[in-house]
């Protein structure tokens, strides 16, 4: 075991969502020579598509803890990266069931713990509003934030603090927990809809509408949730990314974004910058809560004054994970070398300038001037293909249903242009056409 660790280190992947990271992460880890195994939702997976691809595993939402359980007793690697929050929690719940069983789970208790850090910090990482109370006792600079139970802890909130608040639930990702409300009135609302279980017609629709129905149903079982109240920061949006071992972190990378899917959604273009402030609270609490593996933390800075405000924790790999901008901030390599024993190989970035457009390209995201597309693993073109035109997680009547909606939005924006401001009557397909380009 020893040995095998030290040559060729097995990776296991884990990942509920078909988010890209999964695909680009087998490959990076096999460019360092890694053992890489994936356990994923099977139907239309991307990283079939990339050369040397390992094992790869069935990821059920029905029997999530079997399946993990069964990935690392089938491949028995020496360290597991979660890609998601699902991922997290199961990883979580299987450490509790393994250490339960005492001497029977031993095995599989160290490796998460290896992979993952202290189980101490389990509980606060998973908690947006634990999180928090952990930084700010340790002088990271956060917005105020409340955890709210119910109406009396609204009406406290109320006092205390000004609106408008942002209000947010455990469990969430993706800016999909997450809604702005502009007074009291609103901010119950949105309470009253994050804290309770969502009813049997969400249910149905969710299972109507998407491919992977036993993760439908899994998150409609897990959908009542914790819910806190935070403080709005006027200013721009900044994240962190670090790989740590047993409390220390290995490499880090700080970027501010310039450009993310909606509102609240995720980073699409972004400029790497120094941010001593943002990798200083990761090195901070990666201490505290003795961290191991990947983790990034989002941050917002002030406008006018600079303040750097720690907002959330995301405990798990996220995009700027993946950039290999040289020493100090190629977080696989740092994590590879770690646990082949190896010194990390001195590596020129592999991205000269900035800023910088994640990969696949999205929609919202090609307007923006100058920015460079990360690290295209040129060598698997079948994989480029399935990142880019990704299988849908949509059902077949979702992806009907999302057809029509578009095509009633572009019919809705070419009934809105002026007289003047509309093509020939040529055809309708062409003048739509000619508004998106």
């Amino acid at each position: 075991m020893k040995e095998r660790a030290l040559l060729h280190p097995r990776i296991l992947l884990t990942g509920t969502n078909r988010w890209p990271i999964v695909s680009r992460l087998m490959v990076s880890f096999c460019r360092l020579d890694c053992k890489v195994a994936v356990l994923y939702p099977t139907s239309g997976r991307a990283v079939q598509k990339a050369r040397n691809a390992g094992h790869m595993f069935h990821y059920s939402g029905l029997k999530p803890i079997h399946s993990l359980r069964f990935a690392i007793e089938s491949f028995g690697p020496d360290f597991i990266v979660p890609t998601c929050d699902r991922s997290v929690q199961n990883l979580h719940e299987l450490h509790a069931m393994s250490r339960s069983e005492g001497g029977a789970g031993e095995k599989i208790t160290a490796l998460i713990e290896r992979s993952l850090g202290s189980p101490q910090g389990f509980p606060i990482v998973s908690s947006r509003c634990e999180l928090l109370k952990i930084a700010q006792s340790e002088g990271i600079l956060v917005p105020a934030t409340a955890a709210i139970e119910n109406d009396a802890d609204l009406q406290l909130w109320n006092a205390k603090s000004s609106p408008p608040w942002m209000i947010k639930a455990d469990g969430t990702w993706g800016g999909k927990g997450v809604k702005i409300a502009k007074d009291t009135r609103e901010a119950r609302n949105v309470f009253v809809e994050f804290a309770q279980r969502d009813g049997l017609v969400t249910l149905v629709t969710r299972l109507l509408l998407n491919r992977d129905r036993d993760w439908a149903l899994y998150d409609w079982k897990q959908s009542r949730r914790s819910v806190i109240a935070q403080s709005m920061i006027d200013g721009r949006p900044a994240n962190c990314a670090v790989v740590c071992w047993q409390g220390k972190v290995l490499a880090g990378i700080a970027v501010e974004v310039v450009k993310a899917r909606g509102a609240r959604g995720p980073a699409t273009v972004v400029q790497v910058v120094p941010g001593p402030e943002m990798i200083a609270a990761a090195e901070t609490l990666a201490r505290r809560l003795g961290i191991s593996g990947f983790f990034g933390l989002d941050f917002m800075i002030e406008r006018g004054t600079g303040a750097v405000y720690l907002i959330e924790m995301n405990p798990r790999c996220t995009p700027p994970c993946l950039l290999p901008l040289g020493n100090g901030r190629n977080l696989v390599a740092a994590i590879s070398a770690q646990l082949s024993g190896q010194p990390p190989a001195k590596s020129q970035p592999a991205i000269e300038q900035s800023p910088i457009e994640y990969f696949p390209v999205s929609e919202s995201a090609g307007n923006v001037d100058h920015a460079n597309v990360e690290d295209i693993p040129e060598e698997a073109l079948e994989l480029l293909h399935g990142l880019v035109q990704p299988w849908s997680a949509r059902s077949v009547f979702g992806q009907l249903i999302d057809l029509i909606r578009r095509e009633q939005s572009q019919e809705a924006t070419f009934s809105a242009l002026s007289t003047e401001d509309r093509q020939p009557p040529v055809s309708k397909s062409l003048a739509v056409e000619t508004l998106n380009t």
